[in-house]
Order: C-alpha cells, then sequence, then structure tokens
C-alpha cells in the first residue's frame, strides 16, 4: 500500500493550523502540526516530509531562519511560507532563501491546495529535459546546475544576456525540468505584440467588450495555467501593461477586458531581455517595482565569446543539425574552422548557427572554406575607421540613417513594433540597424 505523503505544518495560530490541517487531510495527506520553530526541528530530525509549511512569525524565531534552515539541512524538501497581508518584500525574500512558493493571510483554499499539488510534484520522478545547452565549459556547468535548483522553486526568474545566447532555451530548460514540465511552457515576445492588443493577449477579454470582441477569449495566462510563461524582451512593454502584470503577479489573479471578477491564475513567470533593465529603471522606462518583483533571482547566460572552448562542439551539434535538410554533412575546412574559433560572434550562439547554414548552401563539394563563410569584417572596420579610411559618404549616409530611425523611435515612445512600421521595414531589419548602428 502506498503511503501518504506526509507535511509538517509550523504555526502558533490554533485557527490556522486548524485550517492549514483540515485542508491538507481532505487532499490525503497527513500532516504533523507544531507551534515554534524547535519542535519543527525536532520533528525532521525523527521522520522524512514530502511538504513544510511555516508561518513566517513564530514565538522562538522567524519563518525566513527556518527556510535557510531547510536549505542547508533537508535541500529536498520543499517549504512554502505564509505571510502576512500584502507584504510581499518578505515573500519575495523568502523565494530569494529558497523557498518553494509563499501564500498571504487569509489564506486562499484553492491557492493553497494547488500550492501543495506542485510541492509533491517535486518528489516525483522527471524525465531529463528535452532541451539542452550544448557546451562543457564552467560556464554551461554552472547553468546547468543553476537551472537543477531553480525548476524546484516557484520563484520568479529574470534571466540575462545578449541577443542570440539562448535564453529562451535556458527557460524551456527550468520548466521542463521542474513540477510544471507536464504543462504548457509558453514564449511571448513583448515586442511583437502590438500596444493596443497587449492586455487582451496576456488577460483575455469579453464578448463585447470592444469592437471586435465578438466572442469570449482567453488570454495567455489562462492558457498557461499550471504551466510557464515567459516573457522575451520585456523591456519592450509599455508602462501601463507593466502596472497590470505587476498585479498579475502579486495577486495572482487576472481580470479580463470587460469582465468584472477577478480569474486566480496557477503560472510561473520567467522573464528575459537583452537590455540593462536597472539601466531602463533609472530612466523611467521600466517599473522599479516590477523589476524587483521578476528578478527575484537571475540568472546570467554568457555570450559566446566568453566561452570559446564550447565553439567546437557547437559547430559539430549545428552540422549534425544541417544534415536533417541536406543529403550529406558539410565539413570545415583548417582554414575555416579557425576563422570560426577566432570569431568574436556579435550574435552569439545564433549567428553562429545562421553562418554555418548560410555557407552550407554556399559551398562546393560539402567542404567549407572561408569564403564561403562572409564572416563579417569587423575587426578591420573598426582600424580603418580609427584610421580615416572608412569613406566620408558611408559615415554621412550612416548619421542620417541613425538620426532618422532616433526620431521615430522616440515618436513611437521606443515601440520597435510601431517604428518598424512607420519606416516601412520589418522588425528583423530594424534590429539588425539598430545593432549595426549602435543602438542596441
Amino acid at each position: 500500500m502506498t503511503q501518504s505523503p506526509q507535511a509538517l505544518i509550523i504555526d502558533d495560530e490554533p485557527g490556522i493550523l486548524e485550517l492549514l490541517r483540515i485542508t491538507l487531510t481532505r487532499m490525503n495527506i497527513e500532516c504533523c502540526c507544531v507551534e515554534n520553530l524547535h519542535a519543527a526541528q525536532q520533528m525532521l530530525k525523527k521522520q522524512h516530509f514530502n511538504i513544510c509549511l511555516t508561518d513566517m512569525r513564530l514565538p522562538d524565531g522567524n519563518g525566513l531562519d527556518f527556510v535557510a534552515y531547510v536549505q542547508e539541512h533537508y535541500p529536498s524538501l520543499p517549504i512554502a511560507v505564509i505571510t502576512a497581508h500584502g507584504n510581499m518584500e518578505t515573500a519575495i525574500q523568502a523565494l530569494k532563501s529558497g523557498a518553494f512558493d509563499f501564500l498571504s493571510k487569509p489564506v486562499d483554499l484553492g491557492l493553497l491546495r494547488t500550492l501543495v499539488r506542485g510541492a509533491l510534484k517535486l518528489s516525483e520522478t522527471h524525465q531529463p529535459a528535452g532541451h539542452r545547452l550544448i557546451g562543457e565549459s564552467r560556464q554551461i556547468h554552472d547553468i546547468c546546475n543553476a537551472v537543477g535548483k531553480l525548476a524546484r522553486s516557484q520563484a520568479p526568474i529574470y534571466i540575462s544576456g545578449e541577443s542570440g545566447t539562448g535564453k529562451e532555451l535556458v527557460a524551456r530548460m527550468i520548466h521542463e525540468s521542474g513540477p510544471r514540465a507536464s504543462s504548457l511552457f509558453i514564449p511571448v515576445n513583448c515586442g511583437a505584440i502590438p500596444h493596443d492588443l497587449l492586455e487582451s493577449e496576456f488577460f483575455g477579454h469579453t464578448k463585447g467588450s470592444f469592437t471586435g470582441a465578438v466572442a469570449d477569449k482567453d488570454g495567455l495566462f489562462k492558457a498557461a495555467e499550471g504551466g510557464t510563461l515567459f516573457f522575451d524582451e520585456i523591456a519592450e512593454l509599455p508602462l501601463h501593461m507593466q502596472v497590470k502584470l505587476l498585479r498579475a503577479i502579486q495577486e495572482k489573479s487576472i481580470r479580463p477586458i470587460g469582465s468584472t471578477r477577478e480569474i486566480p491564475i496557477d503560472v510561473r513567470i520567467l522573464s528575459a531581455t537583452h537590455a540593462d533593465l536597472k539601466r531602463l529603471t533609472e530612466t523611467g522606462r521600466f517599473r522599479q517595482d516590477l523589476f524587483y518583483r521578476i528578478n527575484v533571482i537571475e540568472l546570467k547566460v554568457p555570450p559566446l565569446r566568453e566561452r570559446r572552448e564550447d565553439i567546437p562542439l557547437l559547430i559539430s551539434y549545428l552540422l549534425e543539425k544541417l544534415i536533417i535538410r541536406k543529403d550529406h554533412k558539410p565539413h570545415l575546412s583548417g582554414p575555416a574552422l579557425q576563422a570560426l574559433l577566432e570569431y568574436s560572434y556579435p550574435g552569439n550562439v545564433r549567428e553562429l548557427e545562421n553562418i554555418l547554414e548560410r555557407a552550407s548552401t554556399l559551398c562546393e563539394g560539402g567542404v567549407i572554406e572561408p569564403d564561403d563563410l562572409q564572416l563579417p569584417r569587423t575587426e578591420e572596420t573598426r582600424a580603418e575607421r580609427k584610421e580615416g579610411k572608412k569613406s566620408d559618404l558611408d559615415g554621412f549616409l550612416g548619421d542620417i540613417e541613425k538620426q532618422t530611425i532616433l526620431e521615430t523611435l522616440e515618436k513611437t515612445r521606443w515601440n520597435r513594433t510601431a517604428a518598424a512600421k512607420l519606416l516601412g521595414i520589418s522588425l528583423r531589419a530594424l534590429r539588425y540597424r539598430l545593432e549595426k548602428l549602435g543602438l542596441d
């Protein structure tokens, strides 16, 4: 007969203690209830528990200290904290200390049951993540170790790094390694959705709530219920949506456009951007309170130039991928390989993949030579500019292009999608020009 899950509950308020015990018992979970931290530590020494719930304020200490104690002595035990209503700073500190999740008083029983079910899934065996980072460098090992730890938490994670480094891949690994792996992972490119559609896309709407709303629509939060929402390029969100997103994250509920009721949500939030969010908060373009909320834990993905020892492995892996579209595997000549090893990769892994795909099409006889790579002559261009050899006409045209783009971005309040439309170019083309002109 399978043994029931075991829960350790710590609270010095008899009413709260009894409420938690009854709720978990009805979920077929056996409960051990204690009123102070000393008794909790003694119980941990005597038996195994699958989940721990603790109040933040207790007669002989505080919940944060107990979270740290559990992390040190029982790292596999999911622990959730119960905080005073509206005390978000304490909740965030608990998550930073290693808590699985948090609940606010008065305790919402629906959220409690969802939290408990998620914590219990951590004890189940998960398949290795289907997505993985390619490389054997110290940086890659550090990220993979961090992913394993972060997957056990429900804390919001901010993934930082340059464009093309693999931030979405890291987010998928966190999702696939955690208790939400069986539910959806939904990536959202915040810069690709028109500003006037953001609220409807995120939170949904009811029929007739605005012109064109011919039927009820579930938003992305609802679609990702039980799973993970990954907000890529979150710096692109306009300020009014930053406010609404912050509220959804803090309250764990959403209100569709046109609705009068709040809908509870169970979604983990991961976010990323190549921009410097901290600097954007200082200039007022990104809300500091939202940055504080999504940046509970930051995971930095290094640029390819800082892990050059991984380049040969990446080349081999990417060339193998090309076999699917070709009847043979292209090979690199010695000089071509040397050129790739010495290149700086401003576009990181994504750029390496594009270079190899283009070269495999241009090469003859299945052998990629240096000319097939068509590597940008970045270093030569810089040297020529320093020596004054760059064409005056090129510089003049570049200045005009830069000024035009800047004026358009200012006009659209740095909405790249809208700016690209005004300029009559694609969003991808605008991003290329921004990077080329040093405006990215």
